[in-house]
């Protein structure tokens, strides 16, 4: 059968190479053969050693996690950038008309943006932080860059929730600004014995956003609701970031980082591979 032979195939050249219309060979697609259309997840290639690092971390950060008071202090943290056209939806830009208008819609190349640093726990969401000059306008995370935002952001940000800065873990992937020389000085000052990175004393696994909250969570969450308001403008789109990160609850993240021990296993028994029973959950 030529659709198991070439599942990749469009339905478009299947229905070419038989003789029949789209609309029949979809039909007998779903109907008769109950197959369904699905897509395909991209992750990142795991080497040998990628997955190796991957079962170590694992193990050690699940023999964290079996200290009760572990859990509550765990901030998992990262940058994402948020695009000023992110809301268009391609789809929804029909026109209809007797003759064809020529209307299109312009949008510029190089769409602005933030740059936003935010960090996850079990007592909420920690920010965001803008990575921004003197104008507002986004820059590059540089090292430079990534202390001063421990010093003036992150370090009072804790403090003025009331959590002692000894007892949290602090967890960040291995981006270059993240494990600077610089940066890595102040985390082992702020959080002693506590930094869970490349270079850290517990060592965080490379291509592993399937067990970071930040990634299986945050970033997809908030993305989904900061753009249902058609931010036109960076300053709305500012206020949107904040407020629909004002508007998480508490219990909300507090799921989201018990669901961390579930991956950190799930992890273990796959080898170190990528977590496909999660990825293809049904």
């Amino acid at each position: 059968m030529a659709i198991v032979k070439s599942p990749r195939c469009s339905v478009r050249r299947h229905s070419a190479a038989i003789g029949l219309s789209d609309r029949s060979v979809r039909r007998i697609l779903h109907k008769d053969l109950n197959f369904h259309l699905y897509k395909i997840a991209i992750v990142q290639e795991l080497s040998d050693r990628d997955m190796a690092n991957r079962r170590i971390s694992s193990e050690q950060l699940l023999e964290m996690l079996n200290d009760d008071g572990v859990i509550n202090t765990f901030l998992m943290t990262d940058e994402a950038h948020f695009h000023l056209s992110g809301y268009v939806n391609k789809q929804n830009y029909r026109y209809w008309a007797p003759e064809n208008p020529q209307q299109f819609h312009q949008r510029p190349l190089h769409s602005e943006k933030l740059t936003v640093w935010r960090g996850i726990a079990s007592f909420g969401v920690l920010g965001p932080y803008f990575f921004e000059d003197n104008e507002g306008a986004a820059v590059t995370v540089t090292s430079e860059h990534y202390v001063a935002m421990l010093h003036n952001f992150c370090k009072p940000e804790l403090r003025r929730r009331g959590i002692d800065l000894s007892s949290v873990w602090f967890q960040q992937d291995g981006a270059t600004a993240h494990t600077a020389s610089a940066s890595m000085g102040v985390l082992r000052e702020m959080f002693p014995q506590h930094v869970i990175s490349r270079g850290g004393d517990v060592p965080w696994p490379a291509g592993s956003p399937d067990l970071s909250a930040c990634d299986y969570f945050l970033w997809g969450y908030l993305k989904s609701r900061v753009f249902i308001s058609k931010p036109r403008t960076v300053a709305e789109l500012k206020q949107s970031i904040k407020e629909e990160i004002a508007a998480i609850p508490e219990q909300m993240t507090r799921r989201v980082m018990e669901n961390l021990g579930v991956r950190l296993k799930q992890c273990l028994r796959n080898g170190g591979r990528h977590l496909s029973d999660i990825l293809f959950k049904t």
